[in-house]
């Protein structure tokens, strides 16, 4: 039997149910995937809390490794036995064994753990994508990163140093601003919103920063556009406080024709070429030392909405996993 996490509603962590049910066969272009491990997102919090939209009843969850079990027709790219992750829907990631579309699946190496495949994949694709397509960090830029001592931010931060960053970061309690040095930032503030522009300036002889990367919504998102030089670019990728109120567009003109963006990992993985070298640049920075994996908490499976509430609170080290 197949145990999963599910909702019939959205709420807070206690309406995650766990439900049983049937092995599948898989149909062409799937798998039936084991799981071992399953990557907890703050999208997940956002689509069981009805903040994201979300269909019910429904699976919860976009990432988990394992080890494919059975491969439908047409299916080449995999083979039963290898070990796998994946990063993207469709959702239902909270199970011990699930359908997957085969040419969403990324195959693993043997160095890299079940538990560490599934705590990074996801976040390493969403820093990716932010530091080398949203904006193209490189030698010389200026980059302002919140939640500079959480997984993303871990991952973010010394991605951007390898690209020749100066990275500021931004924590959100002084507890955590050791753990942000560690992960490679020149200077950390504990965010302060009525101080943090101020401070910004100071901390760059009056330039600003190039870019700044906030995932947290409406109680940051003033004194990020002030962080930001002429011309800089606001990337708002989470609502973690909320969503901004709506900006008036001549607000970015007067503030120094800024750029504002909202993207999202599903419009940079579209297509599974994408989606595969994205994958592939992750598992390179891994390889080479460039960022690293960073388990923070494991929870049974049966324990998802603990995960959940501990995950909202923050304060954790590093990324959280589900173990079936």
């Amino acid at each position: 039997m197949v145990t999963s996490a599910v909702i019939h509603q959205t709420g807070e962590p206690q309406v995650i149910q766990l439900e049983q049910s049937a092995a599948q066969t898989p149909g062409p272009g799937e798998v039936w995937l084991e799981q071992f491990a399953i990557g907890v997102n703050p999208l997940d919090l956002s689509q069981r809390s009805g903040a994201a939209p979300l269909a019910l009843p429904s699976g919860l969850g976009l990432e988990g490794a394992g080890r494919v079990v059975a491969v439908g027709a047409d299916v080449t790219n995999v083979a039963v036995g290898d070990r796998v992750a994946y990063a993207t829907g469709p959702i239902g990631a909270y199970a011990s064994a699930r359908l997957y579309p085969a040419n969403r699946l990324v195959k693993i190496p043997d160095s890299l753990s079940f538990e560490d495949a599934a705590a990074v994949l996801f976040k390493g694709i969403t820093a990716q994508y932010l530091l080398k397509s949203t904006y193209p960090v490189g030698p010389g830029s200026t980059v302002l990163i919140y939640g500079a001592a959480g997984a993303l931010g871990q991952i973010m931060v010394p991605w951007a140093k390898h690209l020749g960053a100066l990275v500021i970061g931004v924590v959100s309690r002084a507890e955590s601003v050791e753990r942000a040095r560690l992960a490679g930032c020149d200077e950390v503030l504990v965010f302060d919103a009525a101080t943090l522009a101020d401070t910004v300036v100071d901390l760059t002889q009056g330039k600003k920063v190039d870019v700044v990367y906030d995932p947290i919504g409406r109680v940051s998102f003033e004194a990020s556009l002030n962080c930001l030089r002429p011309r800089g670019l606001l990337v708002s990728f989470g609502m973690a406080s909320g969503a901004p109120a709506p900006v008036e567009i001549s607000t970015l003109n007067a503030k120094g024709s800024l750029f504002l963006t909202r993207p999202s990992l599903a419009a940079h993985t579209a297509t599974p070429e994408e989606y595969q070298q994205r994958a592939k640049d992750v598992l390179q920075a891994i390889d080479a030392g460039i960022i690293r994996p960073n388990v923070g908490r494991r929870y049974p499976l049966a324990d998802a909405a603990r995960a959940h509430a501990d995950l909202h609170r923050g304060g954790l080290p590093g990324a959280v996993v589900l173990v079936p």
